[in-house]
C-alpha cells in the first residue's frame, strides 16, 4: 500500500457544553475517505496514539483520536512508567459508559460533518482501556467495524458500574475483530473464552486473534511490545477496515 501525504493537527469536538480535544489526521489528497476513531489507552492521546492515528491517515483514512478523559483530566497525556499507570487508572475509574458513548457519538457527528469523510464508512479501534471502550462503541449504529485490542474488564465490569460490558454484546451493530495476548496478566484466557462464547451466542460477525504476547503488545513504547504480533494484528485491522468501510 502506498503511503499518502497527510495533514495532522488538534481539533475540538463539541458535545453540548463539553469541548473535547481530538487529534485529527487525514490524507492531503482530494476525494472522500473512510474514517476511523482511535480510542486511547489509559495514558491519554499520547505519542503512541497520535502515531497510530497518523498511520491510518497514511493508509488512506480520516482518523481521529478523541480525548476520552476530557471530562476528568483535560489535556492528560503521559508515558508508560509505573507512576503513569497509577495515574491513568485513577482517571479510568472516573469514567462512565454513558458519557463515553455520548462523547464517541459526538465524535461520529464531527466526522460526518467533514466533506472528506465518505458517508456511512466509520469504524473504531481501541487499545487497553480503549479496547474495552471500543467494544462499547461497537454498539453504536454508525460504527460499521471495530477493532478491540486487549480490552480488560469486558467480561467483568463496565465504566461507571453496572452490568459488565459483555452483557451488551447483542447490541453490536457491525463486524468486530478482537486481539488478545495469551500471556496478558490483566485478561485471563478464561475471560477471552467468555467473550468469544457471547459473540457466538448472539451471532455477531467477529474474528478473535490470540497472540503469544502480553498486555500492550501492539505499542512499541511498552515493555510488552511484540513486533511480530503487532505486525500481524495491523494487517488484520487493515483487512477489516478495507473490506467494510
Amino acid at each position: 500500500m502506498t503511503s499518502q501525504e497527510i495533514y495532522a493537527d488538534w481539533v475540538k469536538v463539541s458535545n453540548g457544553e463539553l469541548h473535547m480535544d481530538a487529534y485529527l489526521a487525514h490524507p492531503t489528497a482530494t476525494g472522500t475517505f473512510p474514517a476511523v476513531i482511535v480510542i486511547q489507552e489509559i495514558f491519554g492521546v499520547n505519542a503512541h496514539i497520535r502515531d497510530v492515528t497518523e498511520r491510518f491517515a497514511k493508509a488512506g483514512y480520516v482518523a481521529i483520536a478523541p480525548a476520552i478523559y476530557q471530562r476528568v483530566a483535560p489535556g492528560f497525556e503521559v508515558g508508560y512508567s509505573p507512576d503513569d499507570v497509577i495515574t491513568g487508572r485513577k482517571y479510568k475509574e472516573q469514567t462512565k459508559a454513558d458519557e463515553l458513548l455520548s462523547d464517541l457519538q459526538a465524535t461520529i457527528g464531527y466526522l460526518q460533518s467533514l466533506p472528506l469523510v465518505k458517508p456511512g464508512s466509520i469504524g473504531a479501534i481501541g487499545f487497553c482501556f480503549g479496547g474495552h471502550v471500543a467494544y462499547l462503541a461497537a454498539t453504536l449504529s454508525d460504527i460499521r467495524a471495530t477493532a478491540a485490542f486487549y480490552g480488560s474488564g469486558i467480561a467483568t465490569m463496565t465504566p461507571g458500574g453496572g452490568a459488565p460490558t459483555l452483557t451488551r454484546t447483542a447490541e453490536i451493530q457491525g463486524e468486530i475483530y478482537l486481539f488478545f495476548g495469551t500471556e496478558d496478566p490483566l485478561i485471563p484466557n478464561e475471560q477471552v473464552d467468555q467473550i468469544e462464547s457471547e459473540l457466538q451466542k448472539h451471532a455477531i460477525r467477529y474474528r478473535l486473534f490470540r497472540y503469544p504476547a502480553g498486555h500492550g503488545f501492539f505499542c512499541d513504547q511498552r515493555s510488552d511490545y511484540d513486533p511480530e504480533s503487532a505486525a500481524d494484528a495491523w494487517k488484520q485491522v487493515l483487512e477489516l477496515f478495507g473490506r467494510t468501510l
